[in-house]
């Protein structure tokens, strides 16, 4: 059972597809954010809704929010997926320590060894305000994201 809504969202740093390190508090105060964790880079569910995502970007990376999407593989695989799909926004790798920041989220699956699909908006005070988790061959809906950040920002 992934964290509830109204719960405050774990804090994490992890290097992103270029080594950088991104944490969620970077945003604290300053934009909501779409934290997306997926399977593995390169198969079939998971690159059609990252491409998805990426073909709505102004959706999810504005003056108002930003998505971060996560996976268990190593940041040098999400280096050259994002290159082959030309993924404009952060991947993030939870690689090691082994799916840390995909346990404190409860989605990562222990059997499978990589996070399920789950999908959290953390408002900018820092608290989650929706989420949906689907199961590894089950794409998530981009519209349903889109409707619960509209809910976000209308108050």
């Amino acid at each position: 059972m992934a964290i509830a809504v109204g719960t405050k969202a774990p804090d994490f740093q992890l290097k992103n597809q270029h080594g950088e390190t991104v944490s969620l508090s970077d945003f604290r105060g300053k934009k909501n954010v779409v934290l997306m964790f997926y399977p593995f880079a390169f198969t079939g569910v998971c690159t059609g809704e990252l491409c998805a995502l990426r073909d709505e970007l102004p959706r999810f990376v504005n003056d108002d929010v930003q998505l971060l999407a996560v996976s268990n593989d190593s940041p040098f695989a999400l280096r050259v997926f994002a290159e082959q799909e030309q993924l404009g926004y952060p991947l993030l790798s939870d690689f090691w320590p082994h799916g840390d920041v995909s346990r404190a989220y409860e989605v990562f699956d222990e059997e499978k060894g990589c996070a399920v699909r789950g999908t959290f908006i953390i408002d900018k005070e820092g608290a989650v305000r929706w989420t949906v988790v689907n199961g590894l061959p089950d794409a998530r809906d981009l519209q349903e994201y889109v409707r619960a950040l509209d809910a976000i920002a209308q108050g």
